[in-house]
């Protein structure tokens, strides 16, 4: 196997675990990332298959957390509301998902312009929403009203758009709808799991004919490297939003779409 490719994967994992549960699209930074690096995968699967090492980070962390929820589900209300809010708010994201899968994987993925512009224009959203005075109204990601969690769904649709941000998506949504900072990312976890384990049982069944063994070496190696990078930021991301908010992020955003277009500009 060419040692090229194998860094490319290693960094490639990096990158997704440092970036997936920020709001800053890690799929818009590893489709340009691939780029520039020339790394190709079949039918664009790594890219999607090296999130379940991201979901293994959340649950890893929150392993506590979900096992006490998943014991008072069969007595406790609260428990049971909290888990039917989650799917509630991951369904328009699998329906969607599935009708454009086509679309998103052969036209929005192939286009790296794209990306560049949905990162500036999410950048400069996302400043926007960071400093408005918004009144809070919800601080337990467990805790919000059902058809919020169902607008937040809605919102994580537009990071069908590579370079959107799922988590910038659903985080933004959250802030609007009335959720403090903390708890506005803490929800965007719970929500990336069913999300994201949807994604990649569905990429990985879409393409089970034409993935090789070269294929699925190279996912596991960008799979274990965005485990650990992503247990690293999900450990620290919530206490930095909770004192600084989201500023930073989007203007990492701007730098690097505005670098990308630059770069496309000169290199192609």
């Amino acid at each position: 196997m060419d040692m090229s490719r194998i860094l490319d994967a290693l960094i490639l994992g990096v990158v997704e675990g440092a970036t997936e549960f920020i709001p800053v699209s890690s799929t818009g930074h590893i489709l340009l990332m691939g780029h520039f690096l020339g790394f190709e995968s079949t039918g664009k699967t790594f890219e999607v298959l090296i999130q379940l090492g991201a979901i293994l980070a959340i649950l890893s962390v929150y392993f506590s957390r979900l096992w006490n929820i998943a014991l008072a589900l069969p007595s406790d209300p609260a428990a049971r509301r909290f888990v039917i809010g989650v799917l509630i708010a991951f369904l328009p994201a699998a329906v969607i998902g599935a009708f454009a899968h086509g679309f998103i994987k052969t036209v929005l993925f192939e286009t790296p312009a794209v990306v560049c512009v949905a990162l500036i224009v999410g950048g400069i959203i996302l400043l926007w929403i960071d400093r408005m005075t918004l009144t809070v109204r919800y601080t337990d990601a467990t805790k919000f009203p059902l058809t919020t969690y169902l607008a937040i769904g809605f919102f994580q649709c537009l990071a069908m758009i590579p370079g959107v941000s799922r988590s910038g998506s659903t985080i933004a949504g959250a802030l609007l709808l009335g959720a403090d900072k903390r708890s506005a990312a803490e929800f965007s976890f719970f929500l990336a799991m069913p999300t994201m384990a949807g994604a990649f049982a569905y990429d990985l069944y879409k393409n089970r004919d034409v993935l090789s063994a070269d294929d699925l070496v190279i996912t596991a190696i960008g799979f274990v490297a965005a485990f650990i990078m992503a247990v690293i930021v999900v450990r620290s991301v919530l206490d930095y939003v909770s004192k600084h908010g989201f500023a930073l992020f989007g203007w990492w955003r701007i730098v690097v779409g505005t670098l990308g277009l630059i770069g496309l500009a000169l290199v192609g």
